[in-house]
């Protein structure tokens, strides 16, 4: 059990060592502020299609892949040789080059029945 100046300690205000008590409603009313502060950040940013993850090498592109591939309907294969001819350049070099051909040689046999 605590002593008369502990328990005066715990609860004067004047005394307060971080550790004060708040109330239910208080806390509840806390949680939702931090809760609406954190649904906030998370919804008002940009779009998905405004940012990238893992570098910036299609920032600068006049028009980013991913939405050439989605207005000109390319299937996987397609869009990753669109994905890999764009990003060389900046990222990938004579790696993504290898990509490419891998794709293209991908959709010859898949779509064409082609063997190499």
């Amino acid at each position: 059990m605590l002593d008369k100046e502990s328990e005066e300690s715990w609860t004067n205000p004047e005394e307060d060592r971080g550790w004060s008590r708040e109330s239910h409603e208080q806390y509840m009313a806390r949680r939702s502020a931090e809760e609406d502060l954190i649904n906030k950040e998370r919804f008002s940013k940009t779009k998905a299609t405004d940012k990238q993850v893992g570098g910036s090498h299609y920032k600068d592109c006049v028009i980013q892949p991913v939405d050439y591939i989605v207005k000109n309907n390319l299937d996987f294969l397609e869009g990753n040789v669109v994905k890999y001819i764009t990003r060389h350049k900046l990222k990938g070099g004579v790696e993504d080059i290898k990509k490419v051909i891998h794709y293209a040689e991908l959709i010859l046999e898949k779509k064409y029945g082609k063997d190499f």
